[in-house]
């Protein structure tokens, strides 16, 4: 197997096992990791609308941020409101409920990033993370997020 490649499938492979390591914590609070996503960039930035929130979400690219947010208001985690600047547009904020559910979200995700904090040259493999994705749909809906 080629450098390259192997490189794209442990990409994809850690990317799946960190998945299925957030998402068995996530089921017991009722969440997808998609959901709590979600919750988190509300959480981070609140007061967008859907493309706000489609801009900064890395989960699945298949995943329609419309749909996500829709389960998350039908749950009564999320509010939509009117911009009171353009009534076109509908801002997004955390309910009460969306609020404890990201506190609730951000507690197993730190239990999660506490284990890979010691990954050892974690700050190398950080480098060359964002060397790969940089200048790349995903990479830049990180670069919002963080910013």
């Amino acid at each position: 197997m080629r450098q390259a490649e192997q490189i794209r499938y442990l990409i994809l492979a850690a990317q799946r096992e960190g998945n299925r390591q957030l998402a068995a914590p996530l089921r017991t609070i009722g969440l997808t990791p998609e959901q709590s996503e979600v919750l988190r960039i509300l959480g981070d930035h609140d007061n967008l609308t859907i493309k706000g929130v489609g801009e900064m979400l890395i989960c699945d690219s298949g995943t329609n941020p419309s749909r996500l947010v829709d389960r998350l208001v039908h749950a009564g985690l999320v509010e939509r409101n009117t911009d009171p600047t353009d009534r076109r547009q509908m801002r997004l904020t955390l309910t009460a409920d969306g609020l404890a559910k990201e506190k609730q979200t951000r507690a197993i995700e730190d239990a999660l990033y506490e284990s890979l904090d010691q990954i050892p040259e974690g700050a190398a493999l950080v480098t060359t993370l964002k060397l790969i994705v940089q200048g790349r749909v995903a990479g830049e809906a990180l670069n919002r997020r963080i910013s």
